[in-house]
C-alpha cells in the first residue's frame, strides 16, 4: 500500500529540514510526500531541493501565496496531488520515528481512521536536535531527551510503550479523545474525497477535529494508537492564535457535529463525494 504523508509548514525550514530528516530514515519506503506550503519564501523550496537530491525521497510541494492563515486550503490541494490510496497527516514541526509509517501502514483498517499522538518537546529540546541525532535514532531514546532538556513527565510513557506490553493497555485506557489529529492521524483517500477534505473557512485551530467528526458521520470510526508510534513534536510560537478567530471555528464544529454533517462545501471539490440530506428534511 503506497502511503501519501500531507506535510503542512509555514516559514519553518529549520524544522522541517528535521522533519524530512526523520522521513529519510523509515522502515516503509512505499510513501510519497506531499509539502503543503501556506506560503513560505524560496527557504522552504530550496531545502525539499536538497532533500529529493541527497535523500532520494520522493516529494512533492505545492505552495500558494502567503495570505494570512490558508492552512487547509493547500492542505486540500495536496491532497488532490497525491497518488496515494492511503494519506497520513503531519505537520513539519514533527519528527516520525523511524517505524511510523510502518505502524499505520499495519494499523490500517477500511471504515477506520487512524488517531494518533505526539510527544511535544521543549523549546530547548527541540533545538538541541540535529539531524545526526535523528540518522542514529538518538533522539527517541529517553536517555538522549533527558540529556537535552526533556523533564520528568507523563510524556515519558509516548516514548517508552511503542513496541512493549504497554502500547495496548494504554491506547485502550488513555482519556484523550478520539480525535482526528493533524500531526499525526491517517485515513484512506477515498473517505477523504467522500467528504470533500478540510473545511477551509476553519483559521487556526480546530481544522482536523471538524474534518474527524466529518469522518465519524460518514461511517469512518477512530482507531487509537497514540501509543503505537512517535512523533516528537518541536515547539514554536504560535502565533496565529486569537479568541475570536477560535468561536468562529468552534461554531463550524459545533454545526457539523449537531447536524451531523459529513461534506463541506468549502474544500475539495470531487465527484466522489456523497450526496447528503438535509437534516431538516429527514
Amino acid at each position: 500500500m503506497k502511503i501519501g504523508v500531507i506535510i503542512s509548514t509555514y516559514n519553518s525550514p529549520e524544522w522541517l529540514d528535521k522533519v524530512l530528516a526523520g522521513y529519510a530514515k523509515q522502515s516503509y519506503r512505499n510513501f510519497e510526500i506531499v509539502v503543503a506550503d501556506d506560503g513560505s519564501t524560496s527557504e522552504t523550496a530550496k531545502l525539499i531541493r536538497k532533500h529529493k537530491r541527497e535523500n532520494k525521497l520522493a516529494i512533492k510541494h505545492v505552495w500558494h501565496e502567503d495570505e494570512r492563515f490558508r492552512k487547509w486550503k493547500i492542505v486540500n490541494q495536496a491532497i488532490s496531488e497525491s497518488t496515494a490510496e492511503y494519506l497520513l497527516f503531519t505537520d513539519g514541526d514533527c519528527i516520525p520515528h523511524p517505524d511510523l509509517l510502518a505502524v499505520h501502514a499495519r494499523e490500517a483498517e477500511q471504515g477506520k481512521f487512524l488517531s494518533g499522538g505526539y510527544c511535544r518537546l521543549t523549546m530547548e529540546t527541540s533545538e538541541a536536535i540535529s539531524v545526526e541525532d535523528i540518522d542514529s535514532g538518538d533522539v527517541f531514546k529517553l536517555t538522549w531527551l533527558l540529556k537535552n532538556g526533556f523533564g520528568l513527565n507523563l510524556k515519558w510513557l509516548k516514548v517508552l510503550a511503542p513496541g512493549t506490553f504497554l502500547e495496548n493497555l494504554l491506547n485502550r485506557i488513555t482519556p484523550a479523545k478520539k480525535t482526528f489529529n493533524g500531526n499525526n492521524s491517517s485515513c484512506f483517500r477515498d473517505d477523504v474525497l467522500c467528504i470533500n477534505g478540510f473545511d477551509e473557512r476553519i483559521l487556526y485551530g480546530g481544522g482536523d477535529r471538524e474534518f474527524g467528526y466529518r469522518l465519524e458521520n460518514f461511517g469512518v470510526a477512530p482507531k487509537v494508537i497514540r501509543y503505537s508510534t512517535l512523533c516528537l513534536h518541536l515547539d514554536h510560537p504560535r502565533g496565529y492564535k486569537d479568541p475570536n478567530i477560535r468561536a468562529a471555528n468552534l461554531e463550524i464544529i459545533d454545526e457539523t457535529r449537531a447536524h451531523k454533517r459529513v461534506t463541506t462545501e468549502y474544500g475539495i471539490v470531487s465527484p466522489f463525494a456523497i450526496n447528503e440530506i438535509e437534516p431538516d428534511s429527514q
